[in-house]
């Protein structure tokens, strides 16, 4: 999987569209959750690649690498 600075502002600013955390952007949902598409199955498009990398980097500890991205998106 490549990441680089786009995939990572989309991480974000991509909301999640359906389900339990809709609405929600992709950066803040719990890694329980993404741990449950890792195990199902990942959805087909750019939703499916972007909560398959935002649960590399969190199954990784590497949440805090968005933080300085935080800043250029405020919310």
């Amino acid at each position: 999987m490549t990441m680089d600075s786009e995939q990572l502002e989309l991480l974000l600013t991509r909301e999640m569209p359906y389900g339990k955390y809709k609405g929600r952007v992709i950066a803040d949902l719990p890694g329980n959750y993404l741990n449950w598409f890792a195990r199902e199955g990942f959805p087909k498009g750019e939703i499916g690649r972007l909560l398959a990398l935002m649960q590399e980097i969190d199954s990784n500890g590497l949440k805090p690498l968005l933080d300085p991205l935080r800043g250029r998106n405020p919310r």
